[in-house]
């Protein structure tokens, strides 16, 4: 008894000297108590709703009594809880196990890795794939293999985070160009002229605004200057253009393009994951030196399996981009039709709806809620600000009626808030 106080006490002294902290810790934490205090006076704070069902067009919301139609996933395919994708995830299970333990090059590759990056690779007509953690770690773990002191990349300025890290970690002159201005891309191309490799580095589709980067000029210039094409189709595989092959196929330029970073985490599957499709030479580089791929753990089997499946399902079934394609034509026009302000491609499933205001766009998100409909507002420092927007972005999985009842919500508490007449 006497030791079992004895231990109890101990454990309340190293838990209060746990929270504690330095003194230097302790300045900082007031410190950040102010910067998170300015962020929710701002209205730009940014919560989590607690999701307690599986991803879907309709889930479950604590807090919420009735199912939420969700507008706001990344699952553009609706493959995320499809019984195929689950499925496979639990046989990987029983013949794989949950993990490696290791990264791929001591004890990490499966089987299951090399064929899944041999799909990958034909999926986007290249000679071959690597696969990642995260699209994230394949664009951290990119530039600074290819690219050397004597070399340059020229990149969009408004192109992802993961893009903008990816290139800091490299030697080469970085160069910006204005956000799909070929003017200005040109001007960038000529001043790296005496630059060894060039590589212009953009994404696919820019994830706030739904708008295509312009590749076919993009690829003009390329040739014209003797540049490599790098893109990010986190936004376009599996679901953008005919095929569900992204934006190079929907332009028609698929040999255009040298290098495709993408996800798993979004329509393959939303699990986890990206890759680097490109020539073998580079691929096999990357496993020698790329960073993120020699000091992270091998993607988990039930990942691998899933993300395999659901590709396997997007290319047995090409009518899939069809049906995104039908119901982002649908949203579109009737909220224009009702006033509202939309950026975008007029063909791209994501579709932001243009408000302004960081806490209209907040207001606006938990009217929407009360009403079944889950969406998020965007502000500050995610987007511009004074362009604060509610991104909504449909899938293959949402019915007609889905479509409409989320614009009608749009529709009722425009009104309300005076967004639209």
């Amino acid at each position: 008894m006497i030791r079992s106080k004895q231990l109890l006490k101990v454990w309340r002294t190293v838990l209060l000297q746990g929270r504690a902290g330095t003194a230097s810790m302790a300045q900082v934490k007031t410190s950040l108590h102010k910067e998170l205090d300015g962020i929710k006076e701002a209205g730009t704070w940014k919560g989590e709703r607690i999701i307690t069902s599986k991803q879907g067009p309709s889930i479950h919301v604590q807090g919420s009594k009735n199912d939420i139609l969700n507008f706001c996933a990344n699952n553009y395919l609706g493959l995320s809880s499809h019984p195929e994708v689950i499925e496979a995830g639990k046989k990987a299970l029983d013949t794989h196990g949950a993990g490696l333990s290791s990264v791929r090059f001591i004890c990490g590759t499966m089987d299951i890795h090399k064929e899944l990056e041999e799909k990958i690779a034909k999926f986007h007509g290249k000679e071959d794939s690597i696969l990642y953690a995260s699209c994230f770690d394949a664009n951290a773990g990119l530039f600074e293999v290819l690219l050397g002191a004597e070399d340059a990349v020229i990149s969009d300025e408004l192109n992802h985070a993961s893009i903008i890290d990816g290139i800091r970690l490299c030697k080469a002159k970085r160069l910006r160009y204005q956000h799909r201005n070929m003017e200005d891309l040109e001007k960038q191309l000529i001043a790296a002229k005496d630059c060894g490799k060039k590589l212009i580095a953009t994404d696919g589709v820019f994830s706030m605004d739904g708008f295509v980067a312009p590749l076919p000029d993009i690829c003009k210039l390329a040739d014209k200057y003797n540049a490599m094409v790098f893109i990010d189709e986190c936004h376009g595989t599996g679901f953008f253009g005919p095929t569900g092959r992204g934006t190079d196929e929907h332009f028609g330029i698929s040999d255009k393009i040298d290098i495709v970073n993408s996800t798993l985490g979004k329509a393959l599957g939303g699990a986890a994951g990206g890759y680097t499709a490109g020539p073998k030479e580079l691929t096999t580089l990357l496993r020698q030196r790329s960073r993120p791929y020699l000091f992270s753990n091998a993607l988990p089997p039930p990942v691998v399996a899933c993300a395999s499946k659901a590709l396997d399902l997007i290319i047995s079934n090409t009518d899939l981009p069809q049906k995104v394609l039908n119901n982002t034509r649908r949203f579109r026009s009737r909220m224009v039709d009702a006033g509202f302000k939309l950026s975008g491609d007029p063909d791209h499933p994501i579709c932001p709806v243009m408000l302004g205001d960081a806490r209209l766009a907040n207001t606006f998100a938990d009217e929407m809620l009360e009403r079944g409909i889950y969406v998020i507002g965007f502000s500050y420092p995610v987007v511009p600000k004074g362009k604060a927007r509610i991104r909504v972005q449909l899938s293959a999985a949402h019915s007609e009626s889905d479509v409409d009842r989320a614009v009608d919500a749009f529709i009722e508490i425009g009104r309300k808030l005076k967004v639209i007449s």
